[in-house]
């Protein structure tokens, strides 16, 4: 298994056709996208998603695969255990093996101040039933000697957290939602809300318009400026996140680890994927400029984690030459940029083999099969914006999933089939409401674990 991120060369899978009518359209082919076509089509509604380029080619595919409980917010962890349970269901669905293996997840503390914000998180997890357990420099060696050596003072590792292969996964699911009776298209990129009284009442295409009454935005690096163009702002930024896959080594650790400067998992290949940890870059451009200021508060709270970089490339949702606004007939941004593909940070990525071959001196040099980057949506909170716009009625919005979104994925889309059907979605979605960033409070930022 050889994990080239999918592309805009990778044969279309999904091809519709687009129907005239239906009763939802989702604007965007990831996990979340995904998902909420899945579960909307099983509680029997019509359904289509358009994708711009291809099910899963931008960040949904360049994940590090890791379907992670620990660390999460204490209001997103319940849909995350709901997740986590959902997977292992769909996974069993499907007869493509994706690769989901409950392997667990460990988080490894440099020192005691990390650890004491291990600790803090703990309490969290039991309440929800989860099984992370704070491990102190004793419990370390007794239990992950190999992860020991590293002059580490402890950690926190949770054993039913999981990983799976994110380039196999989302079609693997794509095609679960199609079997049950979503239609999907491929390259066919969603334009403008067709509106009537303030209502939607359908959806303009590249293909051509769709009669709908319900629109769902999961377009995740793109949503943002799909939004802006009807009048919805939101503080979203995309950040580019580099990651690896090694040729094939035998690490003596098989869960998922983050380690100080460097994370990893193993992979089903022999290899495994590496990534620098707790380090993004983010391209200057006017959204940039605007969402800035919500931002400070992460930015101080992690001043050396984001490099700043002086502007987007052409074709990027911030790039400062790209489009803002345009009529239903025009070209638009997202019909320039099929899949997004960034160039990796391959400086960076060489560093990271560099750290993990000082922890495991016995494997011997790493050699990389692959880069890829992908760029994460990501807000001020570090959790999504999962929530009905009021000032449009239809309109449902599931972005931002900072870094999250493949996990809890599935949650993420079942919560969201329920808000389109004005069912109650068996969760306290208020920490995820659309217009936090306007009510003039202080920004409640999630933990940063």
């Amino acid at each position: 298994m050889i994990p080239f991120p999918i592309s805009e060369q990778s044969p279309i899978a999904f091809a519709g056709p687009l129907p005239s009518e239906t009763d939802v359209v989702v604007i965007g082919g990831g996990v979340i996208g995904v998902c909420t076509a899945l579960y909307l089509a099983r509680k029997g509604r019509r359904v289509v998603l358009l994708e711009k380029g291809r099910i899963a080619g931008e960040q949904s595919s360049r994940n590090w695969g890791w379907i992670r409980q620990q660390g999460r917010d204490p209001d997103e962890l319940p849909i995350m255990v709901e997740a986590n349970r959902l997977w292992t269901e769909l996974a069993s669905q499907t007869n493509v093996d994706i690769g989901l293996v409950r392997s667990g997840v460990t988080y490894l503390a440099e020192n005691e101040k990390e650890l004491r914000g291990y600790a803090d998180w703990v309490p969290v997890a039991t309440a929800q039933g989860v099984d992370s357990v704070l491990l102190d420099r004793a419990d370390l060696k007794a239990r992950f000697p190999e992860l020991a050596k590293g002059g580490f003072v402890g950690g926190i590792t949770t054993p039913s957290d999981m990983r799976a292969e994110p380039w196999v996964a989302v079609p693997a699911l794509a095609g679960i939602a199609v079997r049950d009776g979503a239609v999907i298209v491929e390259g066919c990129a969603a334009r403008k809300l067709d509106l009537e009284a303030g209502r939607i009442t359908g959806l303009f295409t590249e293909a051509g318009r769709i009669a709908c009454s319900d629109v769902v935005v999961a377009g995740g690096a793109w949503s943002s400026l799909f939004l802006r163009a009807h009048g919805v702002s939101i503080p979203q930024l995309s950040v580019r996140a580099s990651v690896g896959a090694t040729e094939p080594v035998h690490l003596p650790h098989h869960g998922a680890v983050g380690a100080g400067k460097c994370s990893f998992r193993t992979r089903a290949d022999g290899g495994a994927s590496l990534a620098a940890g707790g380090f993004h870059e983010l391209f200057i451009g006017p959204d940039a400029f605007r969402a800035l200021p919500k931002f400070r508060a992460q930015l101080m709270a992690d001043p050396f984690g984001t490099r700043f970089l002086p502007a987007a490339p052409k074709g990027y949702p911030d790039a400062w030459s790209t489009k803002r606004q345009w009529d239903e007939d025009e070209v638009t941004p997202f019909e320039g940029t099929r899949v997004l593909n960034p160039k990796p940070n391959a400086g960076k990525l060489r560093k990271v083999a560099a750290e993990v071959e000082n922890l495991f001196p016995e494997v011997g040099p790493i050699r990389y099969r692959t880069m890829w980057a992908g760029m994460i949506d990501t807000m001020p909170d570090v959790v999504p914006v999962v929530d009905r716009v009021d000032a449009i009625p239809g309109l449902t919005v599931g972005t931002g999933m900072s870094g999250h979104g493949f996990g809890i994925g599935p949650g993420i889309g079942r919560v969201l089939a329920d808000l389109v059907c004005g069912d109650a979605p068996g969760h306290d979605l208020r920490r995820f409401r659309l217009y936090r960033f306007s009510e003039g409070k202080a920004i409640e930022r999630g933990p940063a674990l």
